[in-house]
């Protein structure tokens, strides 16, 4: 390709994708340059690319993504920087997050206890010794409306972790904003709402796939139109990741669970472009910096194909993998765990340098017990440093030309689009999660990198090798048993002040609708506005849909 070529199409991504964005998010008001005072330029090409360049790599911004969403990345503004977080009632979560949002992170996490993933109540008697342990025990909307306490929704974009009972925890939300004085259609933010991954990795699931999916289509439906910001799943290669597999195995199983939830939406009647722009995505960042970074740059490329070429989309939005990113909890350690500050560090730099849209930062105490506020701020610090005196923000996608990374995204791409046709062979993703394929290859990858580990032919600092004599922890947080008292007792104060015909009559007219094709989300909301509790309402569903059982996989 000629000089005059390049510049002719690179002008006419500048006047066609660059400008209108400039023109309505302007770039960060500071000079870049570097600790010098060199300037640093929007972005950096080859100095002589051609037709194959600009097919794998093309401009920031346009398809096929490889080097960023958007085509001013962070020197627009920087990632939304979330701390993932939620622990013991909601009154003790509600202090926390409002602490955080002081601290200056930009977005809201939320994390559920053990009973609120799996739609039980509190005072169930599988809950004894859980409430309020992983999580914020959530029970009915009156936790909800104490847990968002001053807490402007239509300011703050929240994540919810929430799968199986998502379709309840969104309504629960919505209702909150409404009791706020907030339209659903202003309200930004995403539940995971993935429940594939669950069979296959993490393991909170409720009711069989089939109906799993009908709730997911469900979201998709309503929320397409009723609150269009939302969005409503966020496909997650990150607990895949945790249960072992490789880099190429995350990008492989997440989009070929994203591809499974586009056909069951297509299925349901949306249209693609309806739906698809809603779309998110989830993944880990390891400790391997250079083939994280490798990994998201694939990842978007390979969705961009696999919506336009596959699906027909015609939306760029349509096209897009927007992510979020967590630092890997598989790799820390309770040995020395100032080391898992390091380890972070180097995580927020391989998801920051792979064009993550947000990032939660991994505290250094969370091998042993929930973060305490300090461990929490050195966490959110980190990534404010990077965002504010590394550097890496001030040009977009720095390592692109890199001959090391770029091979290893063709790798990755390759590999995974291997994985993706051996599930397309199987009937789709459902089909292969029942035959046990994806748990099976998370297994194996599992065992190979903890038999390294234990041949010391992979070092991990502080456990195989440079060991010191370790006195027990100290000033870890810990849950007052007396949560699951206080919990029980609020339940027990719901049940008796709200309208219990009312909550009857919505139960009743959800099971009805269960067993219909009605959308299911108005009935739920109906269920969440009069103080039916989240136990209730999977419990209906439960015993229309049923409970599913997994076969063992060895």
């Amino acid at each position: 390709m000629s000089d005059a070529a390049f510049e002719k199409k690179r002008k006419i991504w500048e006047e066609s994708i660059l400008d209108p964005v400039l023109d309505k998010f302007p770039e960060r008001k500071e000079t870049f340059v570097t600790g010098s005072g060199e300037q640093v330029e929007r972005v950096y090409f080859s100095e002589k690319p051609d037709e194959e360049y600009l097919r794998k790599q093309g401009f920031p911004g346009q398809y096929p993504f490889t080097r960023g969403v958007q085509p001013t990345m962070y020197r627009g503004r920087f990632w939304t920087m979330r701390q993932y977080a939620g622990f013991g009632t909601a009154e003790e979560s509600n202090k926390r997050y409002r602490y955080l949002l002081e601290q200056g992170q930009t977005g809201l996490s939320v994390a559920f206890d053990l009973p609120t993933q799996i739609g039980y109540d509190s005072d169930h008697p599988l809950c004894e010794g859980e409430i309020g342990k992983v999580g914020v025990a959530i029970d009915s909307l009156s936790d909800m409306e104490i847990l968002f306490n001053q807490i402007p929704l239509d300011s703050v974009s929240t994540s919810m972790t929430i799968n199986a009972p998502a379709a309840v925890l969104l309504a629960m939300y919505i209702t909150v904003a409404e009791k706020q004085g907030i339209q659903a259609k202003m309200l930004r933010g995403t539940i995971q709402n993935d429940i594939l991954k669950e069979y296959m990795a993490r393991g909170t699931y409720i009711f069989p796939p089939a109906q799993s999916m009908r709730l997911i289509t469900d979201i998709f439906c309503y929320c397409s139109d009723n609150v269009p910001k939302w969005n409503t799943i966020s496909i997650s290669g990150y607990h895949i990741r945790e249960a072992g597999c490789t880099a190429a195995q995350e990008v492989a199983f997440t989009l070929a669970d994203g591809i499974a939830y586009v056909e069951a939406a297509i299925e349901a009647g949306l249209n693609v472009d309806d739906f698809a722009p809603r779309l998110s995505f989830f993944f880990n960042a390891h400790n391997d910096l250079l083939e994280e970074v490798a990994k998201f740059r694939a990842a978007r490329r390979l969705w961009g194909q696999i919506m336009k070429e596959r699906f027909k989309a015609e939306n760029p939005k349509s096209l897009m993998l927007r992510f979020h990113t967590q630092t890997a909890g598989s790799s820390l350690t309770a040995q020395q765990p100032d080391n898992n500050i390091v380890r972070v560090a180097i995580q927020t730099l391989a998801a920051v340098l792979g064009g993550t849209q947000s990032l939660h930062t991994n505290s250094r105490d969370e091998a042993l017990s929930l973060p305490t506020e300090q461990a929490v701020r050195i966490a959110l610090r980190t990534q404010q440093i990077v965002a504010n005196e590394s550097g890496i923000a001030n040009t977009v996608d720095p390592l692109a030309g890199s001959y090391f990374v770029e091979n290893l995204t063709d790798k990755i791409e390759t590999e995974a689009l291997e994985y993706i046709g051996k599930i397309d062979s199987m009937g789709g993703m459902v089909s292969s999660i029942e035959n046990g394929y994806p748990q099976r290859k998370i297994q194996e990858s599992a065992y190979e990198y903890q038999r390294d580990i234990e041949r010391k032919e992979r070092v991990v600092v502080g456990v195989n090798s440079y060991r010191v004599p370790e006195g027990p922890p100290e000033g870890l947080l810990k849950v007052d048993p007396s949560v699951a008292e206080s919990q029980i007792s609020k339940l027990d104060s719901i049940r008796n002040d709200r309208d219990n015909s009312a909550v009857n009559s919505s139960l009743e007219a959800l099971q009805k609708a269960a067993d219909s094709k009605d959308n299911l989300m108005p009935f739920i909301l109906d269920s969440v506005r009069c103080y039916a509790t989240l136990g209730e309402i999977c419990r209906v569903l439960r015993d229309e849909f049923g409970e599913y059982r997994p076969s063992t996989v060895l």
